[in-house]
């Protein structure tokens, strides 16, 4: 079977037919070396530097800061074109961008909290949520198991990084009522992958 054609629904991550690509899957070569890949690694050594701005800023709101901020959280749109465009997918993408997700938002909330740009105890249960799914990711890849990312999380993510993002621009209720909207998402797409990886495991241990 050949692979699908490139729609724009397909180009943008919105039609996801299919299943995982075939190189992206466990037991893959990581093939570090890509367009897609380089994209990611680009985000993921701008999240220090994202940091340091905003934590040396007086209230939350540098503008550098937060510019770098908007631009690792969209590149992620950016990386997955990239990798629907030239068909190098890899095993190491599919690990990567995760992971710089969830440190972004982790990097977000740290600043959030710092100066009291959101309510901190929605902060706390955000953090502690990625916190938890790396984890969580850890324990899974060690038995074997992919958790691959549901249509909750992956919808989850525009609100929360909205959410962070809005707050280090100005002081509005519209940062809070994106937060809690992402955060219930969030909340949702994590019992979905807790039921997939219980179901993975049981699979697994009754083939056994």
């Amino acid at each position: 079977m050949g692979k699908p054609p490139l729609t724009f629904r397909r180009l943008v991550g919105l039609d996801r037919s299919g299943g995982p690509p075939p190189g992206t899957r466990r037991g893959e070569a990581l093939h570090p070396w890509t367009i897609p890949n380089a994209i990611g690694f680009v985000r993921l050594s701008l999240i220090p530097v994202f940091l340091v701005l905003a934590l040396q800023s007086d209230d939350g709101r540098d503008t550098a800061a937060t510019i770098l901020f908007a631009f690792i959280a969209w590149s992620d749109q950016l990386d997955g074109m990239a990798a629907r465009i030239t068909g190098q997918y890899s095993r190491l993408g599919a690990l990567l961008d995760p992971l710089t997700d969830r440190l972004l938002v982790i990097s977000g909330a740290i600043v959030a909290w710092e100066f009291e740009l959101l309510p901190r105890w929605a902060l706390l249960v955000l953090a502690g949520r990625e916190l938890f799914m790396l984890l969580l990711t850890q324990i899974a890849l060690r038995r074997g198991i992919d958790l691959n990312v549901n249509m909750l999380g992956r919808w989850a993510v525009w609100p929360v990084m909205g959410a962070l993002g809005l707050a280090m621009i100005v002081e509005t209720w519209v940062s809070d009522a994106l937060l809690y909207f992402g955060l219930a998402l969030t909340l949702a797409a994590t019992v979905r992958y807790l039921q997939d990886g219980w179901r993975a495991l049981h699979e697994g241990s009754t083939s056994t």
